[in-house]
């Protein structure tokens, strides 16, 4: 992957990263979207959005809640959809497509983390910054609230380059001695998605009229999908 190319899939980390708690809360941050504008980005949507759904089946479960530390979907998506897309994925798509998936995990993990440290260093700042705080100095509660908004794009901005470059270490002949095996891996983690994204939609409707009926119905329709598609 070229340096202008990892450059933008940066920014677009950035933005991505930040807009799962800081900044604009968009939605811009969940798998599907993130994943896919990385693979258009890459030069290949459709390799995004296919990383991009398998990401958001298992992203459904964990949602951004208080301080609690959870996985960090935004960076992690746009990493694993521009590996997915990357221009090994040529040679290579269902080995891309599975390190895709894996760097986003691994990506999402260590992203949690990072966010959960700079949570604890904006506490940092503000108890610096409290007898300002305190004598209403407007300035200053705009200049904290831009440095973590900085911070925060600057994190998930460095956590997505790192994952991509390190996943694009990777070399093309381990991906196509991996495509061998790479769509059996591919189907089963989506079946786990997919069993995971439906457990935490029947905690919603659960309770709905004929919601047994149309989660039959749903099951019966993918299952005809894949009998389809599968070899």
């Amino acid at each position: 992957m070229s340096g202008d190319a990892l450059l933008w899939i940066a920014l677009l980390g950035g933005i991505a990263g930040m807009d799962v708690v800081t900044f604009p809360q968009m939605m811009i941050s969940r798998p599907i979207i993130a994943a896919t504008a990385a693979g258009a980005l890459g030069g290949n949507a459709l390799a995004g959005l296919i990383a991009g759904a398998a990401l958001e089946m298992l992203a459904m479960e964990l949602l951004p809640v208080g301080a609690s530390r959870y996985p960090e979907w935004g960076s992690a998506a746009v990493a694993g959809g521009a590996v997915a897309a990357s221009p090994a994925a040529h040679a290579a798509p269902a080995g891309a497509l599975l390190l895709g998936i894996v760097t986003a995990l691994a990506t999402a993990w260590a992203g949690g983390w990072t966010m959960h440290g700079l949570r604890r260093l904006n506490g940092v700042w503000s108890v610096r910054a409290r007898p300002r705080l305190d004598a209403g100095d407007a300035r200053y509660v705009a200049a904290l609230q831009w440095r973590g908004l900085g911070f925060d794009f600057s994190r998930a901005a460095i956590v997505t380059l790192a994952a991509t470059g390190a996943a694009s270490l990777v070399p093309p002949a381990a991906l196509a001695r991996l495509s061998g095996h790479a769509w059996l891996l591919v189907t089963l983690a989506a079946a786990l998605g997919a069993a995971v994204a439906g457990s935490s939609a029947w905690r919603f409707a659960a309770g709905a009229p004929r919601a047994r009926w149309v989660a039959a119905a749903l099951f019966a329709a993918a299952g005809a999908v894949a009998a389809g598609v599968l070899p």
